[in-house]
């Protein structure tokens, strides 16, 4: 099987040039791939630019900046305006953003909201925002658009992380990236961290994941997966984190396809990637990420962040 290759070069007139070879047309995945060729001969056209892209049939890419965007709304219908709701003295928005920016892997941090309220607290305390629509069906056609806008070209790595995990830890998006440069044909990761109380199992707000030996997710559900029918099995479970890494070019892909029968069912937007039949790969983390879904979870937070002695990242 060989390779797609596209040279991204400037010229003496500032402009740059690009030449595709697209082989193998028998595969199933040629025009597939013949489109994002094209894509990328579309995209070329930065100026200075000096980008070298080799990508494979099925999607292995080299040369990824990678860009984390927080899909933030204000109009949540369980808890108004709780990105800008004050833990330990600073708005949640702001933990997310400076713990998610003390990643090793160097990442560009973005807000993409709809509201101008949430890009005004960003800005004072010295962070990135774009303001996106209200018509996004969930946080990752947020983030597709945001990426739009940005102009993130389609072999750029996005990361999604959810905008109310104010105790994220750093290293889950150096992990969320590692298989993009360590693994072939992944086009979509996310997080997964092994359930120690037991409450969180049968707890729906909290989202299970079974998945293959191979590491890819078979499903998600808030009801436990899997379920023991002896009770002497002993078994671990798995909780899903709001954590997302796609390529630009899957992203487009995801946010282009229908809403799934079970992602309506269940309310959870991965189910649509697994519905469509295609492959979500899921990295074990060893950080938990407590989520804020109302109020009363707030407590419990700045409890923990006391406890712990966690203090919120200096602005660099």
């Amino acid at each position: 099987m060989q390779d797609i290759i596209v040279y991204t070069k400037p010229n003496q007139h500032g402009y740059t040039k690009s030449q595709n070879a697209v082989s193998n047309p028998r595969s199933g995945n040629w025009l597939r791939m013949f489109h994002c060729a094209m894509w990328h001969i579309h995209c070329s056209f930065h100026e200075g630019a000096e980008t070298y892209v080799w990508q494979r049939l099925y999607g292995e890419t080299v040369a990824m900046d990678c860009f984390v965007i927080i899909p933030s709304r204000y109009g949540s219908t369980r808890f108004e305006g709780k990105s800008l709701a004050r833990i330990a003295g600073s708005p949640m928005i702001e933990w997310v953003y400076r713990r998610t920016a003390q990643a090793h892997q160097p990442v560009n941090v973005v807000v993409a909201t709809d509201d101008e309220r949430i890009v005004s607290a960003v800005s004072e305390f010295g962070g990135q925002a774009i303001l996106t629509g209200s018509a996004a069906r969930s946080g990752t056609d947020r983030v597709a658009e945001a990426a739009e806008k940005m102009g993130l070209r389609p072999e750029d790595i996005v990361i999604n992380v959810q905008g109310d995990q104010p105790l994220i830890h750093p290293e889950c998006i150096d992990e969320v990236i590692r298989p993009f440069r360590n693994e072939s044909n992944v086009q979509m990761t996310t997080l997964a961290y092994k359930i120690h109380d037991d409450s969180e199992i049968t707890n729906p707000k909290d989202v299970k994941v079974a998945l293959n030996n191979k590491g890819f997710a078979l499903y998600f559900s808030r009801s436990p997966i899997p379920l023991a029918r002896d009770p002497e099995t002993v078994l671990d479970t798995y909780k899903h984190l709001g954590v997302y890494a796609y390529t630009r070019w899957f992203l487009e892909i995801f946010r282009n396809l229908p809403e799934g029968r079970l992602e309506g069912i269940e309310k959870l937007e991965q189910l649509r990637v697994l519905e469509h039949g295609y492959p979500l790969r899921v990295v074990i983390t060893g950080h938990d990420s407590p989520e804020v879904d109302l109020p009363g979870d707030i407590p419990r937070i700045e409890q923990h962040i006391q406890e712990q002695g966690i203090e919120l990242p200096a602005a660099e």
